[in-house]
């Protein structure tokens, strides 16, 4: 005989199961919805579709600009103007975060050797190939100083040394240490540099550089290796556009700064014919959108654009 009171809490204990069953199955769902919903949610959302740039007028701002007209994946992101040393904080306090960011950033540069990035890729090629960091002088530096003129035309070193001095000055040593201590333990290197040149007493040379950590490293080496011949070197810091202006119209004697063909393309072809243009110092460069590895792209065309 059936047992109704029996049935009832075998019901109940269906009834009841099922509910449970369900719920979990509901929340699984869920969660696979919010996960895939969260695997596939802009990274750009997180980052307030901002890059973290430089000092406005820099190529690699003019490339990013660029970028951001070109790439859909780019439509409206905002370029946030800063400066290099600006940039890097906000890259460095992004990472003690674990947070996303995005910076417009170049090789060499210490913070590649501090932290783990990656060049998001650049398919339209925007951002070029690989640059070369070319070392100008003012017209006439050839005859007046040319002792200066060997040293700068022999400059030539590569991103493994420039790195060096990066890193020491961004661990705390001041610029001119740095170089210093660079250029005695590199004393056969130097001896290449300064082949040919006969040292002077007291002779003035100026330099211009622009303030990102790799021209600090190489105009502050560049300097050390003049003083040691004789010379008094006068250090100018200068944003790109007034570097080249400077070299091109005799206020500053050289700059081992100019980054090319893309960076500083536009002021090579406005200012180039009015100084001398002694060829690459370094070799290898490169400019780009960088993230920290742990951000979910590789590609610019990985990025979503605001909504």
């Amino acid at each position: 005989m059936f047992n109704f009171k029996k049935g009832l809490t075998g019901l109940a204990l269906f009834l009841s199961l099922t509910l449970i069953l369900a719920a979990c199955g509901g929340n699984n769902s869920g969660d696979s919805s919010e996960g895939s919903s969260e695997s596939g949610s802009s990274v750009g959302e997180e980052m307030d579709y901002e890059i973290v740039g430089i000092e406005p007028g820099a190529g690699i701002m003019k490339a990013t600009t660029s970028a951001i007209e070109e790439y859909d994946s780019l439509k409206g992101w905002e370029l946030i103007e800063s400066s290099s040393a600006a940039m890097a904080a906000e890259l460095g306090k992004a990472i003690e975060d674990e947070e996303p960011v995005i910076v417009t950033g170049w090789t060499p540069h210490w913070m590649f050797a501090k932290y783990d990035l990656k060049y998001l890729e650049d398919p339209q090629g925007l951002y070029g190939e690989e640059e070369n960091i070319e070392t100008f002088a003012r017209d006439g530096l050839k005859e007046d100083k040319p002792s200066a003129h060997t040293i700068l035309d022999q400059f030539k070193w590569s991103p493994e040394d420039m790195n060096a001095v990066m890193v020491e000055i961004q661990e705390g040593a001041q610029p001119e240490e740095a170089a210093k201590n660079w250029v005695n333990e590199h004393t056969d290197m130097v001896e290449e540099w300064t082949n040919g040149a006969d040292e002077v007493e007291g002779e003035e040379i100026s330099l211009a550089y622009v303030a990102w950590d790799s021209e600090i490293a190489s105009t502050n080496v560049v300097a050390q290796v003049l003083m040691s011949m004789g010379y008094d070197v006068e250090l100018t810091q200068l944003d790109a556009a007034s570097m080249f202006i400077a070299v091109s119209e005799g206020d500053a004697d050289a700059m081992v700064a100019g980054w090319l063909p893309i960076t500083h393309a536009d002021l090579l072809d406005e200012y180039g014919d009015t100084m001398e243009r002694l060829g690459p110092n370094l070799e290898g460069a490169k400019t780009g959108l960088v993230v920290p590895s742990y951000v979910e792209a590789d590609s610019i065309e990985d990025l979503k654009p605001a909504e």
